[in-house]
């Protein structure tokens, strides 16, 4: 963690050095060629925001990195039938090539990266293989993508897009050689996975609902014959993108060298937007109100306020107000890099929701805040606190994190599989509820639940 002298020191030297910055040759096509990163199922753009700052900090331009957001990024039970609220494989690729279109016609580039975490990396591969994309795409890195299913078993849901003996990855993964290869050239590939810690690679059925029962995936799952397929000692099925390490092995294949800068570097101004982004309705269970999608919520309000980093307590009054328009677009808003902020979005058919955040080492254009419901099976307490760590899991048996005094986090149970801890409450205490996960700490307030509000404490990392 920075201290705060420490972090004054460096925003002055990179104050400093961005007026030398101004006379140093802008970066080559070649060099920092534009990356189109595909987030996975149920997913947001957001969950790329600190691997663009990784890819920032060692010198690649901005605009050469796009965080694309799919309207409806679940994946349909049966990729064949029509299901409302959710895509297809078909319409995923669509998707991404529309996207890559704009990035090459907007950069003049002549090819592109394309990063992918777990199902985005199903519309890479469908892209790359069917879609014309292996004349644009020059390298291809897919994080946690299961490539060979969550499950391969024979008559069960193959019709998924996630069965390995379903005919889409049977499709993808037939052999393209005489090697027996299974990515599609002259494109350079490279997988990330795990050891043995992400839940949709294992040899059990636990994290699908079937424990004991066996997967036919083993823990080698997502990678590709053909491909530079590297592991990451117990990183989890999101870290397989959006760790450090993930980061360090991407820049390297790209670039071929080790990443210029080792972790996130602050900016000396930070500008914040995004947009605010709701729920949609399951077609299996048009009760629950939970399915997520991308889509702006008009007429959402956000509020932000700086916090004490130490209590969560406001300090004074609103520094930013919008009512969003059609596109959902809550900013820019020039935020102070040593400040802690309360974003609070309220909106018809939402709970109030208030959600904190440490300090922003740097600026960002897809902080997307989602707006929440209260389920209905928490609608008598008197105040909800969810702890979200969206770019990984909870791993007990890995990390170090306390919440609101407890080490065992409610909800969390052993591995690496869970993303999100709550607590609910009585009454609304009067006092900071404290999160911290590896390092990082934020401290948020309970908010009346009774009056429609709930507490979101998310991290960065």
């Amino acid at each position: 963690m920075w201290t705060r002298r420490a972090w004054h020191r460096l925003v002055l030297m990179v104050s400093a050095g961005l007026v030398l910055a101004s006379c140093a040759a802008r970066p080559s096509m070649e060099d920092t060629p534009p990356v189109v990163f595909v987030h996975g199922n149920g997913d947001t753009a957001a969950l790329w925001m600190t691997t663009l700052w990784r890819f920032e900090s060692s010198g690649w331009p901005r605009d050469r990195l796009h965080a694309i957001d799919a309207a409806y990024p679940l994946s349909r039970d049966d990729d064949t039938k029509p299901q409302p609220g959710r895509s297809s494989t078909a319409e995923s690729m669509a998707l991404l090539k529309a996207e890559v279109e704009k990035v090459l016609k907007a950069t003049g580039a002549s090819r592109v990266v394309l990063v992918g975490n777990s199902r985005g990396g199903n519309a890479i591969r469908n892209y790359v293989q069917n879609g014309g994309g292996e004349r644009v795409v020059s390298h291809v890195i897919l994080g946690g993508t299961p490539n060979h299913g969550v499950w391969a078993i024979k008559d069960f849901r193959e019709g998924n897009e996630f069965s390995g003996t379903g005919p889409f990855l049977t499709a993808l993964n037939a052999p393209k050689n005489a090697a027996g290869d299974e990515v599609t050239g002259p494109v350079k590939w490279m997988t990330l996975r795990s050891d043995n810690n992400d839940k949709y690679a294992q040899p059990d059925g636990l994290w699908i609902g079937a424990k004991g029962k066996p997967t036919n995936v083993t823990y080698e799952g997502p990678a590709l014959k053909g491909a530079t397929n590297i592991v990451l000692p117990r990183v989890d099925h999101r870290e397989t993108a959006f760790s450090q390490a993930a980061f360090n092995a991407m820049y390297g294949f790209i670039t071929g060298r080790s990443p210029r800068a080792p972790g996130v570097e602050p900016e000396a101004q930070v500008v914040l937007n995004g947009r605010v982004t709701g729920l949609g309705v399951d077609s299996l269970d048009p009760k629950s109100g939970n399915v997520a999608n991308n889509l702006p919520v008009p007429g959402a309000q956000l509020l932000i306020y700086a916090t004490d980093a130490a209590t969560g307590m406001r300090q004074g009054s609103a520094v930013h107000t919008r009512t969003v328009g059609a596109d959902g677009v809550w900013g820019p808003f020039n935020a102070q890099p040593l400040t802690s902020y309360e974003f609070v979005v309220a909106a018809p058919g939402y709970a109030t929701t208030h959600i904190y955040r440490s300090a922003f080492p740097r600026s960002t254009a897809v902080l997307n805040l989602r707006a929440e419901r209260i389920a209905d099976a928490d609608k008598d307490a008197g105040a909800i606190v969810s702890f979200s760590r969206p770019r990984g899991y909870f791993d007990p048996a890995r990390d170090q994190m306390r919440f609101d005094g407890q080490t065992s986090l409610p909800g969390v149970l052993p591995g690496a599989g869970v993303a999100n801890s709550k607590i609910k409450l009585q009454d609304v205490p009067e006092r900071p509820f404290v999160a911290s996960f590896n390092g990082e700490t934020i401290a948020a307030r309970a908010w009346p639940a009774g009056q429609g509000h709930q507490t979101v404490i998310e991290l960065h990392y």
